[in-house]
């Protein structure tokens, strides 16, 4: 199963925020064995983020959103979710009494008589308001909570609340692909090659072995290695006969190899 990763928010693409959830998700998944496909960044407007979750819903990847899913103006992920699946939004029951409690909690934190009638807790309830048919991701920070929809997942932008959201939708529901996602690599560094005199070969290894991808990380100014070409293989598989493959078929290039790697 991929999985995808959806970022929303002008803050990010402005350069306002530093945005820190692909890293985090990147380590939560590699911790569990599994690896994230593709991730996308969208801004505060309704037809990008629709757009977006047009592709997520039916992709069948397992995909997480963070970010829009308050009651502010500027908040559209909850509207936006309805929109692609063509659902109305409704107040979530059980959403709502996490809000409620949250509010009561609030209340006695700050020594006042809870009102759930006063316009700003009747608005933090537009909060439980998801698509039809949702099921509620629970907030371990504040009650408030995210949704799912089949495999796409909503958690707020918050990292101290998604990131808690995001392990337990992976525990919770996705314990069965833990592992699915672990493969191996070996490479090597190669000095003096170009990447277009390695292609045939790196073509040629990954016909005679299926299940196993080659790879190329080129760099021009490393502070100790210079201009080099890490080339290396990776499987699900063991992927020593392959590596050998390419090992071989370096040498037999003339190509000048340094250090060897298994990840």
């Amino acid at each position: 199963m991929n999985i995808g990763l959806i970022i929303v928010g002008d803050e990010i693409l402005s350069g306002k925020r530093e945005d820190k959830h692909l890293p985090k998700v990147i380590s939560l998944l590699a911790a569990r064995g599994l690896a994230l496909s593709w991730a996308r960044y969208v801004g505060d407007d309704r037809p990008r983020i629709t757009a977006a979750l047009v592709d997520a819903f039916g992709s069948g990847d397992l995909v997480f959103s963070c970010g829009g899913i308050g009651a502010t103006p500027d908040d559209h992920t909850r509207q936006c979710a309805a929109a692609a699946l063509g659902r109305p939004l409704e107040l979530h029951p059980e959403a709502r009494e996490l809000i409620l409690q949250r509010m009561q909690d609030v209340a006695r934190e700050q020594g006042v008589t809870f009102d759930p009638d006063r316009p700003d807790n009747v608005h933090r309830l537009q909060m439980g308001v998801f698509p039809q048919g949702a099921a509620i991701v629970p907030n371990p920070y504040n009650k408030i909570p995210g949704f799912s929809v089949g495999h796409v997942h909503f958690v707020p932008g918050f990292p101290v609340m998604a990131w808690p959201m995001i392990e337990w939708v992976l525990d919770q529901r996705y314990a069965h692909l833990h592992g699915a996602g672990r493969s191996v690599e070996r490479s090597v560094i190669v000095f003096g090659a170009m990447e277009a005199t390695l292609t045939p070969l790196m073509e040629a290894v990954e016909a005679a072995h299926p299940g196993v991808r080659v790879f190329s990380l080129p760099s021009v100014d490393h502070p100790t290695l210079g201009r080099h070409i890490e080339l290396g293989v990776k499987a699900a598989i063991d992927p020593t006969a392959a590596y050998a493959a390419l090992r071989e078929g370096l040498l037999a290039l003339g190509a000048k190899l340094g250090t060897e790697m298994v990840r």
